[in-house]
């Protein structure tokens, strides 16, 4: 078999060498698969275990009944390298450095444990260079593909060739990455908590308006005296009559919570007399009939993106006399918490999942305060989203900077610059 080598052939750093993983790894043992779980059973790593930065995360430990004797022939040692051999080709070959737990730990058939020559290859300088291979696409250009899976064989594993220092070179390098990845992790983590504080910012004004002495002032009217509401037809009926022809038609699946997902949008044949009743005007709230729990309610205002459109039977269109609604205010107060609440109180709930009906929708009790407060609050909302996005696109920006930072320091180890 080839050697697959480590990168594009280059002069090593002096006193470095080039060695086959084989020659430097006394064992390289799968897992076991387990289907059953046991609350009192024994810690067994799975691939969710293995984050993206080499890491081990404990938060979601995996308990399986296993003997004794399987609990010694895979138990992890400190110093143990987890080499995640199957998984999606996007995240097979992440890799993390075992360094101990305060009870056994064993592992699944997704991965291949490495165990060093110690005077040969230090655990930790392995486990390294095993993410800068993976973050440079190594593993997902050597592995074996089939449908949602990939694999690295150990075969192909074992003949990768490592660059080595001396051992104590191998152990500085470690410990200073060690050092500089934690920072990295952590301005990290920071800007990803950024991220998600921002993203929550437009639920908390919602939550802040509807929940309000003011808008508990505010007259209420049921949705169903103060709009028309229709739902849609059913995808695949025939058409009555010849004169029938082809217009676009939104599925459950283009309403999002708050936006359209317009990519791919069906077409179905439609009469005029439909088309005529029931095609969408700019300024249309559409609301999906169900869905997850946490989506009841789901809907946004259609602004005319698609002419002479349709929407399905499980799709509810509500249209108000603009003269006194803001169609925008009654979108965000039906996916505000006040709203979700009403939902869930009234719906028809199953595992997980709960409908409205026309009735239910029509008796929304919706706080109708004087249409100017109604632009007030749209506006305020608006201008608070596009805040949110801007800071979303910079904290992206900033996180893509702080991943590329990761590959540059691990690559700056390995070419012997650290």
């Amino acid at each position: 078999m080839a050697h697959v080598r480590v990168a594009v052939e280059k002069e090593l750093p002096s006193g470095w060498r080039r060695a086959r993983l084989s020659d430097v790894v006394r064992q390289a043992q799968p897992g076991f698969a387990s289907g059953k779980r046991d609350p009192s059973g024994v810690v067994q790593l799975r691939m969710n275990n293995v984050t993206a930065s080499g890491r081990l995360d404990w938060s979601l430990p995996t308990r399986v009944p296993v003997g004794a004797g399987d609990v010694e022939a895979f138990r992890l040692e400190p110093g143990d390298v987890l080499f995640n051999n199957t998984n999606s080709v996007e995240l097979v070959g992440k890799s993390a450095l075992f360094e101990g737990f305060g009870e056994p730990v064993v592992f699944s058939n997704h991965f291949t444990r490495l165990r060093t020559d110690g005077e040969k290859l230090a655990p930790e300088f392995l486990a390294a260079w095993l993410l800068e291979r993976w973050q440079a696409g190594l593993f997902r250009n050597i592995c074996h593909r089939w449908v949602g899976q990939a694999a690295v064989q150990r075969e192909r594993l074992l003949e990768l060739e490592i660059p080595l220092p001396n051992i104590p070179e191998q152990k500085r390098i470690a410990a200073t990455l060690k050092k500089q990845m934690a920072a990295i992790e952590r301005a990290r983590a920071s800007a990803a908590m950024q991220l998600r504080a921002a993203q929550a910012l437009p639920a908390a004004y919602l939550r802040a308006i509807f929940t309000s002495r003011e808008a508990q002032r505010w007259p209420r009217r049921a949705l169903g005296d103060a709009s028309e509401i229709v739902s849609g037809i059913t995808l695949g009926r025939q058409p009555r009559g010849s004169l029938a022809r082809s217009v676009p038609y939104l599925r459950v699946a283009n309403v999002k919570d708050g936006y359209l997902d317009l990519s791919d949008v069906y077409k179905i044949e439609a009469t005029e007399a439909e088309i005529g009743r029931l095609r969408l005007r700019s300024g249309d709230l559409l609301l999906t009939e169900g869905g997850d729990l946490d989506k009841l309610g789901r809907g946004t205002v259609w602004r005319d993106e698609l002419p002479e459109c349709l929407h399905q039977n499980h799709i509810f269109r509500v249209r108000f006399d603009m003269n006194q609604f803001v169609p925008d205010f009654v979108s965000a107060q039906i996916g505000s918490q006040y709203g979700k609440a009403y939902f869930l109180a009234h719906g028809k709930r199953t595992t997980g999942i709960a409908t409205i009906n026309q009735r239910v929708l029509a008796a929304f009790p919706l706080m109708a305060p004087e249409r100017s407060e109604q632009e007030r609050i749209v506006n305020t909302l608006h201008a608070q989203q596009v805040r949110v996005e801007r800071m979303r696109h910079a904290l992206a920006a900033r996180l893509t900077e702080i991943d590329a930072i990761s590959g540059v320091l691990l690559r700056r180890a390995f070419n012997g610059d650290l």
